[in-house]
């Protein structure tokens, strides 16, 4: 069998800021959500999912807030996609599927916690994190974990052709370049490529020596970048706690309680009765047949 995790945040933000706004009969805005249910269901079909969960954020902020004041918060988000994140929700689970709701945990640290169980499983043959964020590649494994956005596989060997480091190294490499989208500043004068040089090399950040001329790869400006990584040793390290995925979160599902045996109807019902959209249920019930 192949387990699929979805990044159910992701999604919401795509349907968010891709699909038109729209009010339900209580001028509610319900227009991501509409189109959230819809992308869920293309998933599904697209991928012959038989066995899912959908992660999702159910607050913005996490344990990695109070590690360093700069993460990311829900400072700044539209109000009105703040309000449909309970809405999501619902919906996923109406429509059936396992939701992993995190609130001390981000939904990155579900799915790597819900790959690192699949994956354990012999009879799960392939684990598919369904996400484009960079992060999920640190739990890319050979091509048993791997990640999928638009169609497009992302195994072991495509983590390193795209990044020129190993998935363990992943962390490592947004410490020193930064993660925007997570608020993790990296260390000033580090890019990729300066990074995956030295990474692919020595692994971990630890593994690094502090004199450039031990180095046995040297980026441009290797001088300069050492002493950058000598003075912020530190910083890089707590930068790559925070973009270490979690793989401890207390999940109670097992892989056979995420067989996915379609939607809980009357919920569903009752669900699109609120955001006036029963085309949806008739949607599923097409992409059923």
């Amino acid at each position: 069998m192949r387990v699929h995790l979805i990044d159910g945040t992701y999604e919401l933000f795509r349907a968010y800021y891709g699909a038109p706004p729209a009010q339900a009969a209580d001028r509610h805005e319900v227009g991501a959500t509409r189109s959230f249910g819809r992308q869920l269901l293309r998933i599904a079909r697209e991928e012959a999912a038989t066995h899912v969960a959908v992660a999702f954020d159910h607050v913005i902020e996490s344990f990695r807030n109070e590690l360093f004041a700069g993460y990311k918060t829900g400072e700044g988000l539209d109000p009105l996609l703040l309000g449909q994140f309970d809405l999501v929700e619902e919906m996923a689970a109406a429509l059936g599927f396992v939701v992993w709701s995190m609130v001390e945990f981000e939904a990155d640290d579900a799915l790597a916690t819900g790959a690192a169980l699949a994956a354990r499983d012999p009879r799960v043959t392939q684990v598919r994190i369904v996400s484009p964020d960079k992060d999920l590649a640190q739990c890319v494994s050979g091509e048993r974990v791997v990640e999928l956005h638009k169609g497009q596989v992302l195994d072991e060997t495509g983590v390193r052709a795209r990044f020129g480091i190993a998935p363990a190294s992943i962390p490592d490499f947004l410490a020193l370049v930064g993660d925007d989208a997570d608020g993790i500043p990296g260390l000033p004068g580090f890019g990729e490529r300066s990074a995956a040089t030295l990474l692919a090399e020595h692994g971990h950040l630890e593994h690094i020596p502090a004199d450039p001329r031990e180095w046995r790869a040297r980026p441009r400006g290797a001088e300069r970048l050492a002493a950058v990584l000598s003075e912020r040793r530190e910083d890089a390290l707590l930068y790559r706690t925070l973009a270490t995925l979690r793989t401890d979160v207390p999940l109670t599902e097992s892989v056979d309680d995420l067989e996915w045996r379609g939607p809980r109807l009357s919920r569903l019902a009752q669900l699109c009765a609120r955001i006036d959209d029963q085309e949806l249920a008739q949607r599923f019930s097409a992409s059923k047949s």
